[in-house]
């Protein structure tokens, strides 16, 4: 068991803040190594598109929707990523630092405005 006041899981490795990008962006509060695993993308099933909207492909070229319900939601796109998902799964991609935003790319058919 952690002790009283000790962060465990995804809460102890990223943080909610202010980003420079868009509104809140999800922050390292800790150096996360190249190839470490960061979080698993959790929510309630859909199928519309929208905001928090994470597009799973699956092993038959198909896909499923998860309407993101934990702080992976915040997540902005950087068209040179530091992170990336493999299903739900998010991953480094490089070492990112204490403090640095974690990006993903969005995908191509994702228009910055």
């Amino acid at each position: 068991m952690a002790p009283p006041g000790s962060r465990s899981g995804l809460s102890a490795r990223v943080l909610i803040a202010k980003s420079a990008v868009h509104g809140r962006g999800l922050f390292a509060r800790r150096r996360i190594s190249t190839g470490a695993h960061i979080g698993t993308f959790e929510g309630t099933p859909t199928k519309r598109d929208g905001e928090y909207v994470l597009w799973v492909l699956e092993d038959d070229g198909g896909h499923h929707g998860i309407l993101g319900r934990n702080v992976l939601r915040f997540l902005n796109h950087d068209a040179h990523p530091n992170a990336e998902f493999a299903g739900a799964e998010l991953c480094a991609i490089r070492n990112i630092q204490p403090g640095a935003e974690i990006f993903i790319d969005y995908g191509k058919d994702w228009v910055d405005d």
